[in-house]
């Protein structure tokens, strides 16, 4: 059992975090995890995990080390935020480590130091990581790239209330996806968020609108509408699981990779 892949999992009190934290534990015969990161001065640092999360001690305490925690781990699960995510990938590279990204919100200049790391270990970075959405995203590609540009294409997202970020990653995801189908850069189609007296829609262009309420974890259309008839290629996540599961087969499929920076769709062999 010592040889399987040691896990750690940063943010670990957070919706994501929680989750990870399950679906690692599940898997006794696959991983182990040996650490679960929180930022400093969190109420759970120094406390039992198992503890915490209303259950019975598992004898893993909650730390604030992150060099600690990944000088014992194969792979690193991120769903946290761009800054502590940039931070990370740093710190994974250092120890070698697979650093498994499901971060959203990141910029160019967070992904450029991401890019540097990757230079040192493999990085999986993705918008999502369940086998639906990637599938969604490669249609999106093939789809775009059999229309004309007479087809308006729109992204419509919809997640919970607590999400900062919009589009979601995975809208950016398939709006890049299109734009490749399209042979251009999804910068130069995009069409930012419209309110007010926008004119006439842009020949070509992508759009993107996003939806916020609820518990909704995740829900994707991609509409490709022409005069007289619509395409609507749509994906409903109803559990956060799935995002989980995918973030674990992508550390256990690192192992042993050069290092780079890899997606899902290297992950799934798409």
């Amino acid at each position: 059992m010592t040889d399987l892949p040691a896990i750690t999992i940063a943010g670990a009190s957070g919706r994501m975090g929680r989750m990870l934290t399950a679906t690692v534990l599940a898997a006794p015969d696959r991983a182990r995890l040996v650490a679960v990161l929180e930022r400093p001065g969190h109420p759970w640092v120094g406390q039992d995990l198992g503890t915490v999360t209303g259950g019975a001690p598992l004898g893993l305490t909650v730390t604030d080390d992150p060099l600690e925690a990944l000088a014992q781990s194969q792979a690193l699960l991120d769903f946290t935020s761009p800054a502590a995510t940039v931070e990370l990938s740093a710190l994974a590279a250092q120890a070698r480590a697979v650093h498994v990204i499901g971060t959203t919100g990141l910029e160019p200049h967070h992904l450029a130091k991401i890019s540097a790391a990757a230079r040192h270990a493999v990085v999986v970075r993705a918008g999502n990581m369940s086998l639906g959405v990637n599938l969604l995203v490669r249609l999106t590609q093939k789809v775009a790239q059999a229309l004309d540009a007479d087809w308006d294409i729109e992204i419509v997202e919809a997640h919970h209330r607590m999400k900062v970020d919009a589009p979601s990653g995975t809208a950016l995801m398939l709006g890049e996806a299109a734009a490749e189908g399209r042979g251009a850069p999804l910068s130069d189609l995009r069409t930012p968020a419209r309110e007010g007296i926008t004119g006439a829609r842009k020949h070509g262009t992508i759009g993107f609108s996003a939806i916020r309420g609820g518990d909704v974890v995740g829900e994707h259309d991609v509409i490709f509408a022409a005069d007289g008839e619509r395409i609507v290629l749509r994906h409903l996540a109803t559990d956060r699981s799935i995002f989980a599961r995918g973030a674990l087969k992508a550390a256990l499929w690192g192992q042993g990779k050069k290092p780079g920076e890899y997606d899902m769709m290297d992950v799934l062999g798409l």
